[in-house]
């Protein structure tokens, strides 16, 4: 019996063509993460591999998941799903062994397509005992200029990659760009729409309005001559990262910008198992209430681990995206092997 094709031929001759055009770009992948591996192995990190397929995906609460069916041998079934992080698991890693890991691992967000996103992609992450926010930025500028060229092109954005990158606090970014005392309107959204000059929507949270600034006004200014960490998030945004000692209101996180692209995204790790418990059952009623159909069992493993966890910082930063920087790819499908 033949069997029809699942694809007219000159459909798979089409997504041949493109593909043997874009070779250049995707030899040039393989040797990135070659790169990357070498990164860490001089510095001394291990490299692991943790599954993909787990009972609770994470806890983001805007983020989409795909869900699954796992088959015991008695026939038993039970619910599970593919990943949105390996934070999870990395973190008990650490918290068996105090070495410092790194990943690169798929990672699924379901709903997600843009020429910046993909439902499945490339995540590097990687923690480091010992490390503060000042020092986990130290080493991922290292690794951004080991890999990306001198001078980063990316439409009208020519960003120098050699000198320093710009460090910025949120609180000093929304002074700056926006016009309010970000962390003195915590909750409040009619507080910082007024001192914004933003006309608040039906319904709009103060979380809705902070994103909505930070994506109008911030993002489209910042990283477009040099690189910069954006530092010190609200306290609300930031659920597995320590509190700043120095201000209660912020949190210890920042994320990279390199050309208009999100980067990066690191946490000076949270280790108290009884504050992340209460952050996470926070985003979790929040999840539920907006998405009711996203709901699962919290990690108790991870739980568990946190107080053996040493202090120290962790980064998660997209691979697909530093290669499209590193090599001028307009969208991140050029540079993945199949789309």
């Amino acid at each position: 019996m033949t069997v029809a094709p699942s694809q007219p031929p000159a459909a798979r001759d089409s997504a041949l063509a493109r593909m043997a055009e874009r070779l250049p770009l995707l030899r040039r992948r393989a040797e990135i993460v070659a790169d990357v591996r070498g990164f860490f192995a001089r510095r001394g990190c291990l490299e692991v591999e943790t599954p993909y397929v787990v009972p609770t995906p994470g806890e983001e609460v805007h983020l989409r998941v795909f869900r699954t069916e796992l088959e015991a041998p008695d026939g038993t079934r039970g619910l599970r799903f593919l990943h949105t992080s390996p934070e999870f698991a990395m973190k008990r890693i650490l918290a068996a062994t105090g070495v410092p890991v790194f990943q690169l691992a798929r990672v699924w967000r379901n709903g997600e397509a843009s020429d910046l996103h993909a439902p499945e992609f490339t995540m590097l992450e990687w923690y480091r005992p010992g490390f503060d926010l000042e020092a986990m930025m130290d080493e991922t500028e290292a690794l951004v200029r080991a890999i990306l060229p001198p001078v980063v092109q990316r439409g009208t954005d020519s960003v120098e990659i050699t000198g320093a990158f710009e460090r910025l606090t949120m609180q000093e970014a929304f002074a700056r760009h926006v016009g309010a005392d970000l962390l003195g309107t915590i909750g409040d959204a009619k507080a910082l729409a007024g001192q914004a000059g933003a006309v608040l929507r039906a319904d709009e949270t103060w979380e809705d309005l902070f994103f909505r600034l930070l994506l109008e006004r911030v993002e489209p200014v910042i990283g477009r001559t040099r690189p910069t960490f954006l530092t010190h998030w609200p306290k609300p945004q930031a659920a597995l990262a320590r509190t700043d000692p120095d201000d209660p209101r912020a949190a210890l996180r920042f994320e990279l910008y390199v050309a208009g692209v999100e980067l990066a995204n690191a946490f000076e790790e949270l280790t108290d198992a009884v504050e992340q418990r209460v952050r996470f059952e926070e985003d979790r009623a929040r999840r539920v209430e907006l998405y009711p159909d996203q709901d699962w069992p919290m990690d108790e493993c991870l739980l568990a681990a946190l107080p053996s966890m040493p202090a120290g910082s962790g980064i998660a930063l997209g691979l697909d995206r530093l290669v499209m920087l590193a090599v001028g790819a307009p969208r991140l499908c050029d540079i993945m092997w199949l789309r």
